[in-house]
């Protein structure tokens, strides 16, 4: 067990530089998908190994050992390094968790303080507009969900332009795409080397909007042309006060490198890039079941010894031995 725990606490740093690389050769939603998968399943995997550390050193505790009516003749359930290795784990699991649990409120506070402001202002079915000059117009979460804009963005954009934008947001509604920003979220709290998925995952998304706006509206540069204003009318303008306040899981059509969104719009329709998308493909596959893998066979070593240590199981005998 002391081999393969370490594993899942790894892999993360070498999946996430592949992965980064590898949403670039992908069209945005297989990209979107492949990136939450692959930091919800490594960060799940290192939050199991701090759990089987810690649990490994929990059960040398004498009272933990009685609890779980280890045999006092038979006290070892795994290598004597797991010692100083489950308090650090310990300690980081806890951490970990409290920040996660933070994140999670945090966001579920900001949507529902969104929801209160937009549900006071009159809107038409889906859309709320909000009498603020400053341009702004971002996805809302919920049930039902709702698309947010300021007077000031309806007024930078003209009517063609409206319709592109709405479509745009309308397709983060549509896709759910508040909860792939959650999952990156959280993983990127349990798991440092994750962090670096949150930019290009993002990314992704609103490409996904754009596409769906593009065959929405049946024109590619009018969409890009939306996207382009909106961004360069966000920027521009300033006005007193504090603005709108988005939450971070409301995804707006202003957001992200919006020049390489305009020239992917422009560009034509997204391809996948083969050879070397298979090759990061597979790369990425075999991280995670690496990853999995070296759980499982840590956690089923654990268990094992366990289970010599209540007595139910008889010790392997030594290698060489008849």
């Amino acid at each position: 067990m002391i081999y393969a725990v370490w594993l899942p606490l790894l892999v993360p740093f070498l999946a996430a530089p592949l992965a980064r690389r590898g949403a670039e050769q992908l069209p945005p939603r297989v990209a979107a998908w492949s990136l939450t998968v692959l930091s919800g399943a490594l960060a799940l995997s290192a939050t199991a190994a701090l759990a089987l550390l810690t649990l490994a050193g929990a059960l040398r505790l004498p009272s933990v050992a009685r609890f779980a009516r280890l045999s006092p003749s038979l006290p070892d359930v795994g290598p004597p390094a797991t010692v100083p290795a489950a308090v650090a784990a310990a300690l980081a699991l806890t951490a970990l968790c409290v920040l996660a649990a933070r994140g999670v409120r945090r966001q579920v506070r900001e949507v529902r303080r969104a929801r209160r402001e937009s549900g006071a202002v009159p809107g038409a079915g889906d859309l709320v507009v909000l009498p603020d000059e400053r341009p702004d117009a971002y996805a809302l979460p919920g049930r039902p969900g709702r698309i947010v804009v300021t007077s000031g963005m309806l007024r930078a954009l003209d009517g063609r332009e409206r319709e592109a934008l709405l479509a745009h947001e309308r397709a983060h509604l549509a896709g759910r795409h508040h909860l792939f920003l959650a999952c990156a979220e959280s993983a990127a709290v349990l798991h440092p080397a994750l962090r670096s998925l949150r930019e290009p995952l993002s990314f992704a998304l609103e490409r996904w909007a754009d596409e769906s706006a593009a065959r929405a509206t049946g024109d590619r540069a009018l969409t890009a042309r939306a996207v382009g204003r909106a961004a360069l009318a966000a920027r521009s303008v300033r006005g007193p006060g504090p603005g709108p306040r988005r939450p971070r899981l409301a995804l707006g059509a202003t957001a992200g490198p919006v020049p390489r969104r305009v020239s992917a719009l422009l560009a034509g329709a997204p391809r996948t890039r083969a050879p070397l998308s298979r090759v990061l493909a597979c790369l990425l596959l075999a991280s995670v079941a690496l990853s999995a893998a070296a759980a499982l066979d840590a956690a089923t070593d654990l268990h094992t010894g366990v289970e010599i240590a209540q007595g139910e199981r008889p010790p392997s005998p030594p290698a060489g031995d008849d």
